[in-house]
């Protein structure tokens, strides 16, 4: 068992490195934009894979909705490319989903440094703690 979970990790940081290579060398379509490949979540039996990407300037899945659509449609094209530069048996389905994380992270740290902007504010010193 712990052997799968380890191919299946091998295969995912293996698609994440390729994928991020080919959106931005090999798609020549604008309305991709500018893609970052989070993450990269694949099947036990290897038959499909949850590509999650980021786009940027774009804040939310609605925004990023264009670029997720032509993701989407090219992922044969993408999944053929890869399989050419691998030695893999199969080349899982790509299945390409918008990762909010980096947008929640941005806004939790601007809720962070409004709050010690707070703290800072009135009076308080992380100097005087103890």
């Amino acid at each position: 068992m712990a052997r799968e979970v380890g191919r299946t990790q091998r295969v995912a940081d293996f698609l994440r490195r390729e994928l991020a290579q080919l959106i931005q060398l090999e798609m020549r379509d604008p309305r991709v934009g500018m893609v970052m490949v989070n993450d990269v979540e694949v099947s036990r039996d290897l038959a499909h894979a949850k590509v999650f990407v980021t786009v940027m300037g774009k804040d939310d899945e609605q925004q990023a909705g264009d670029s997720l659509a032509v993701l989407n449609d090219a992922a044969g094209f993408l999944r053929s490319k890869v399989a050419r530069g691998s030695t893999m048996r199969t080349t899982p389905k790509l299945h390409f989903v918008y990762d909010d994380s980096v947008s929640r992270g941005r806004h939790l740290s601007s809720l962070i440094d409004e709050a010690v902007a707070r703290d800072r504010a009135i009076g308080h010193n992380d100097d005087e703690v103890g």
